[in-house]
């Protein structure tokens, strides 16, 4: 978690919440890499939705602390290209402070980020990245109308009363061009201190949230961003879940059983095995009775890259209250079998999966970054 470069087996873990990544309970609107420090409800500072990637995923530090995420439908005779150019020019005035519509709403650190759906995809180049479905998975609850999508809208900021407002104001400009499927909010706590310049906040849970992920540059490189081909290069695969916890059974368990769920102490985000926040969990180590110190279905176990075969992925996720409480979870990667294969792993045998059930879900390639030059989505839907 430190800013050099780490061994192996150090970023090779997703985390004591790597599982929720897999399932929906983790880290913020990007990597957590700057101390920690309250979130400001009317930040100032703008955050420039161009440039080589989309504000949203690792732009703006720390994490915006609300999020408004809408899945929506395209009809079939929209032109693709047309409505994404549109909705990148009014990313670029809503976020300069410059659009009406804003009803004199100061933006601050507003960011919007924009994915495309596997239909769309498949319209575009069925052999990209980004064109295959999300796969089902146990303990889902999903009904047809919150199962995948073509379009994905995340919009975060400091101040709250900036998502419903920004929200219409695509809504209008996309017109009936879009169908809602599902829209949902949330918000996230301050940030705890983890290591040098990284800090994290809890999940609703107890637990500190998202440890672990793609902080360096050469991380978010080898695991983040999209290398090529073209169209899709200095873009990203998103993984979208919406969750419902069972929190009265989770925290009518004994704090030594909550701590055996995730396989982390619950006050300091301290491994099981030992050592500090930041440490490598020691998966081997076992009491003088031979039991594993980490549980052989925590979650930081089953969750484990190494063990699973699989690379970091840059997990975000907010706590919501409607319609039930949970979390709205979002993991970025390169490849979206990071997060497959992961959930794959956990299925049946994760203790954290046992508390959470999934009522939507869909994947999305967030498209490349865009400017004047270069419209939003233009080197894909020409």
């Amino acid at each position: 978690m430190s800013r050099a470069e780490p061994r192996p087996s150090r970023r090779a873990f997703i985390g004591a919440t790597g599982a929720v990544a897999a399932t929906g309970l983790t880290a913020g609107c990007e990597s957590p890499a700057q101390p920690s420090r309250p979130p400001s409800p009317a930040s100032t500072a703008r955050v420039s939705p161009t440039g080589r990637h989309q504000a949203g995923i690792t732009l703006p530090q720390p994490a915006q602390p609300n999020l408004l995420a809408v899945v929506a439908d395209l009809g079939d005779a929209v032109a693709v290209g047309p409505l994404l150019a549109e909705l990148g020019k009014a990313i670029d005035t809503l976020t300069a402070g410059t659009d009406p519509r804003l009803l004199g709403l100061p933006p601050g650190d507003l960011t919007v980020t924009i994915g495309v759906g596997p239909r769309l995809v498949r319209m575009a180049d069925p052999s990209l990245p980004g064109a295959a479905d999300l796969p089902r998975f146990s303990r889902e609850r999903i009904a047809s109308q919150a199962r995948g999508g073509d379009l994905l809208i995340q919009i975060c900021a400091g101040d709250a009363l900036l998502l419903p407002v920004v929200t219409a104001a695509l809504l209008a400009q996309a017109g009936d061009r879009l169908r809602v499927r599902w829209r949902q909010s949330g918000r996230r706590g301050a940030n705890i201190p983890v290591d040098q310049g990284l800090s994290a906040p809890r999940n609703p849970l107890g637990f500190i949230d998202g440890i672990v992920g793609p902080h360096t540059t050469a991380e978010e490189q080898r695991h983040l961003w999209l290398a090529g081909p073209a169209p899709v290069a200095g873009g990203t695969l998103a993984v979208l879940r919406r969750m419902e916890l069972d929190l009265p059974r989770f925290a009518a368990l004994s704090v030594a059983d909550q701590e055996a769920v995730f396989g982390r102490r619950r006050s300091t985000g301290v491994p099981l095995s030992g050592g500090t926040i930041a440490s490598d969990p020691n998966l081997g180590a076992k009491t003088p009775d031979g039991r594993y110190l980490i549980p052989a279905d925590a979650h930081l176990r089953r969750a484990h890259p190494n063990v699973v075969g699989v690379g970091l992925m840059l997990r975000r996720s907010y706590s919501t209250d409607e319609p039930t409480p949970g979390l709205l979870f979002i993991s970025f990667q390169n490849d979206l079998r990071t997060f497959t294969n992961t959930l794959a792993h956990m299925d049946g045998s994760d203790a954290l999966l046992r508390f959470t059930t999934t009522t939507a879900g869909a994947t999305f390639l967030i498209l490349p970054g865009f400017d004047q030059r270069h419209p939003l989505g233009a080197r894909l839907f020409r």
